[in-house]
């Protein structure tokens, strides 16, 4: 079949196109180019998605599948606007973001969606759920209900993940900040988690779309624990350390942030308004072909991924290794007859 990937050239398209690859189908990318170079095997058609004829080389051709990861409106609504009678199916990739409530556990994919976004262009992050919506409808009202899969990805992990968010803990469980191994960790032990290896998600992204599944899905891993997620993560990195479990509290007021960006601790969402962010029902998806390999493969892969890129270099989520020995030098001094240490005895 013919694949024609929006993108192709960063992560998770690189890794769609690379999976198409492998099952034998033809494989175009169309992208500036200036994150990288597609993988062997596949064309790159070089256009900038802002430019109104970006797609006037690619409209010319016949597709089986178009698979798209924009977040931008503007682009998605050109792309199928230029498409729409080219192309037998399209994949959207979209977010979990889209719903307006991350407050209810096991929630599917009937929830409520949050407004769409009025226009083109996503100013900023703090509407990429609205723009997300925005994207799914250009898709539906183009090609329609029974050309569409929309996959709603929850957090997406693995060899690549530049975020750091699923790269984080294996890293840090194998380079401990402290001489003894201690490492700070969120007391949350029983909040949920969910990471989907890339891999996974881009194989099935792959074989859906050729094979004409149609729908909205939660594209997400298992949900686990945290203090699952922790144990998977210490046996990868092999830590005999002490999990230092700071409250939530403390670690607002020492100013750690959640989830994502600097200073923060990954994996760790405030409840109860996130409490069904990380714990959405994947059982639609996975009626449908989605394939999830073990977490303890995906942390493995994601760590010799991390060494290999530099342990000490800068990333996109986390505690620095100097932050983290300060953190935890505060705590030992704020609560020394509670140090709240978790045993790494057997």
């Amino acid at each position: 079949m013919r694949f024609l990937v929006l993108g192709g050239t960063a992560w998770l398209g690189g890794q769609v196109a690379t999976a198409a690859l492998a099952r034998g189908h033809e494989v175009s990318c169309l992208a500036r180019g200036t994150s990288g170079s597609p993988p062997d095997g596949a064309a790159l058609v070089r256009a900038d998605r802002d430019d109104a004829e970006a797609y006037d080389l690619v409209g010319r051709t016949d597709w089986d599948v178009v698979v798209d990861v924009a977040r931008q409106p503007g682009h998605v609504r050109r792309a199928t606007e230029a498409l729409h009678d080219r192309c037998g199916r399209y994949v959207f990739v979209s977010s979990l973001n889209v719903y307006a409530d991350h407050a209810t556990p096991g929630a599917d994919e009937s929830a409520a969606l949050l407004p769409p976004l009025g226009g083109d262009v996503m100013e900023n992050m703090e509407t990429y759920g609205e723009a997300k919506v925005a994207c799914e409808q250009h898709v539906l009202g183009a090609f329609g209900q029974d050309r569409v899969l929309v996959a709603r990805a929850g957090l997406i992990g693995g060899p690549g993940d530049v975020s750091g968010r699923t790269g984080y803990w294996p890293l840090r469980l194998a380079r401990p900040a402290s001489g003894d191994g201690q490492v700070l960790v969120p007391d949350i032990g029983d909040h949920a988690t969910q990471v989907l290896d890339v891999r996974d998600l881009a194989a099935w992204l792959v074989d859906a779309g050729a094979s004409g599944t149609a729908g909205a899905f939660n594209a997400t891993g298992e949900t686990v624990p945290f203090a699952a997620h922790l144990d998977a993560a210490r046996t990868v990195a092999d830590h005999h350390g002490a999990l230092v479990t700071a409250p939530e509290d403390w670690l607002t007021e020492h100013d750690v942030q959640p989830w994502m960006g600097p200073r923060s601790l990954p994996l760790w969402l405030p409840e109860p308004e996130y409490a069904g962010f990380a714990d959405r029902d994947n059982s639609a998806a996975r009626a449908a072909g989605l394939t999830l390999r073990p977490l303890e493969e995906t942390l493995a892969d994601v760590l010799e991924w991390e060494l290999a890129e530099g342990a000490d270099r800068s990333r996109g989520a986390g505690l620095t290794r100097a932050e983290e020995g300060e953190l935890l030098e505060d705590y030992a001094q704020e609560q020394p007859r509670d140090p709240r240490r978790r045993s790494t005895a057997p």
